[in-house]
Order: C-alpha cells, then structure tokens, then sequence
C-alpha cells in the first residue's frame, strides 16, 4: 500500500506522518510536494499538520488552491482514503470535502497536550481496528480546533454516524474539562458520508510508538492497510 504525504510550505508533521508509514507501518511512501497535481500512483493521501502558508487569511485558506491539494478531491472522489490531520483537518473542511470550520480555541490559547478520545464510529477505514466506545489516548498540538457547525450540519452527521472521534475523560465520559478546544458535540474527528475522508484534528502519527508514550494512534495506520488489503489491494475505482 503505497502513501502520498503532502508537503506545503509551512507544513511541520510531514516528516512523523511519513517516519510513521515507512518505520513502524512498513509500508512505501513518498513526500509529495504541494506543486504536483498527479496522485495515481497512491492508494492513501495524508495531509499533515503545519501551518501551511502561514495560516494567512485563514487556517487552509491559501493551501486549498495548491495543486496537489486541488488533485485531493479528484482522488477522494474515486473512493481513495484521505487522512486530514490538524491542519490537514482545516484544510479538507476549507475545500468543503468535509462540513463545518474551526473557530480559535474556547480558552484563546494553544493547546498543545495529550487528551482522551472515544471511538464514535469504528466502521470506516481508518478505525476498523477500534472498538466502539474504545478510549485513546493522543496529544493535541492547536490554537485554531474549535469545530463548529450549524445544528442542520450537526444533525446529518449524527445520524450518518459521520462523528468518528470525541473529545472524553479517560472513562469515556463527555464533560467540558474533557473538550480541550469547546468543539461542539465534543467532536474531535468527523467523515464524509462515504468514509473514505477523515478529518482529524488529534495526531495519531505522535503516538504511534512506545517511546512517544502512547501506541493508541498506530491503530489509524493499521487500519487503513487492514482496509486496503480486505479490498484486493485496489483502493476506489
């Protein structure tokens, strides 16, 4: 399973999310420079966390009209896997391939610490190694992951079971001292009605090795390929 980790200017995960597919997955990846508008030959793109082109405007605002993030729709809309992580989060609601924005976090501050997410759904391929209702444990590192949208919004992704990860207590209990950013819903991590695009703004690349103090992220990983194997090894169409 070959993976395609997108390199904009500003980007500063890059290089854990492409250590954590070739070192701990075992699996062929590449950088991909945010110039290139070809992504054939990938059967997963990830777009990591930064501060892609400074975060100017608008966090995702300038980096969606970058090539390779432009190519990201025509990827996705082939039932390829998409992973978003932070700001690769931002930038997937900027391109509208996933519902909602993210506001400044509640407190106006970055936050840059573990926390505890629940699993909402484990049914896609990203968390079919989970177990519903399964508490992780896995930093945060934002100042813009305040997750909003309206209740029409929220609504739909409630009922297509398109909250994948929440914000919780160690018990799995949803409380404000367990919302580190006020994301509305506690929502941590959302899909796309087909599941093949995940927004996320934890990252499971920084906790995907013991030395890292958590290996509850590597099952994001694990999954994808589980995923990707279960289907002949053909991502989408």
């Amino acid at each position: 399973m070959r993976f395609g980790v997108i390199v904009l200017p500003g980007s500063n995960c890059d290089v854990d999310c492409y250590h954590v597919v070739k070192e701990v997955l075992k699996e062929p990846v590449d950088y991909v420079w945010h110039q290139e508008d070809n992504l054939d030959r990938y059967d997963c793109i990830m777009i990591p966390g930064g501060f892609s082109y400074g975060d100017y405007l608008r966090v995702g605002a300038i980096a969606k009209f970058s090539p390779a993030v432009r190519a990201v729709e025509e990827f996705a809309a082939r039932g390829k896997p998409v992973l978003g992580i932070c700001n690769g989060f931002q930038i997937l609601l900027e391109m509208g391939l996933l519902p909602g924005a993210m506001l400044h976090n509640e407190s106006l501050e970055f936050r840059c610490e573990f926390v505890h997410l629940r699993v909402e759904n484990n049914q896609t391929p990203f968390t079919k190694k989970y177990r519903k209702g399964q508490v992780i444990r896995v930093p945060i590192a934002h100042g813009e992951g305040n997750y909003y949208a309206d209740e029409d919004t929220l609504a739909r992704l409630e009922e297509g079971r398109q909250v994948v990860f929440r914000y919780s207590d160690p018990e799995g209990r949803l409380s404000p001292d367990s919302n580190p950013n006020g994301s509305v819903h506690h929502i941590a991590g959302i899909c796309n009605e087909a599941g093949n695009i995940l927004g996320m703004m934890p990252h499971p690349e920084r906790c995907a090795e013991e030395i890292l103090g958590s290996t509850d992220g590597r099952l994001v990983f694990e999954s994808l390929r589980s995923w990707w194997e279960e289907n002949g090894g053909v991502a989408g169409g």
